[in-house]
């Protein structure tokens, strides 16, 4: 996730890297085992060579497992009530917030941006608070957390500024 101009992109490989998890937690929910690379990019309309790479960036991470076989594929290392977005979005893409390259507190300025660095801090405590507080089982059920759906009902949440 990047931020620059006040825009925070989502990229393309954390949005499939989430969507790829959600497939999993799913299978596992239904008993259904491991699902292979190319079914997890079919379930969800992916580009399946980029998915791989995806995939191998959450086993890495410690968060999917491969298993070997005929019917092989990967799964879940932990149940998806332990995972949160925060996990998968810094699993693929790094840190939740950087300035120029550096996290929020290694920023300095001086003169009248002096007190941007604690701005920046706010901003990544605030995608802390929705993407750490909420895991893959949480909107697996649709049932995000209380001030995640707070947010979402705000007046504003939907409309482009």
């Amino acid at each position: 996730m990047l931020c620059h101009d006040a825009v925070v992109d989502i990229s393309a490989r954390t949005d499939y890297a989430v969507r790829a998890m959600l497939t999993l937690a799913a299978a596992h929910r239904d008993d259904a085992g491991p699902v292979s690379v190319e079914a997890l990019a079919r379930r969800q309309d992916l580009p399946r060579k980029f998915l791989e790479a995806v995939v191998a960036d959450l086993r890495g991470a410690g968060l999917v497992l491969s298993r070997r076989g005929a019917h092989g594929g990967y799964v879940l290392a932990l149940p998806a009530t332990e995972v949160t977005l925060g996990d998968v979005f810094r699993a693929v893409d790094g840190p939740l917030a950087e300035v120029r390259g550096l996290r929020p507190q290694d920023t300095a300025y001086e003169g009248v941006a002096q007190h941007l660095p604690s701005l920046w801090v706010a901003v990544r405590s605030s995608l802390r608070d929705v993407l750490d507080r909420t895991t893959l089982a949480d909107v697996l059920d649709g049932d995000l957390p209380r001030h995640v759906r707070a947010l979402v009902e705000e007046p504003d949440a939907w409309r482009n500024r």
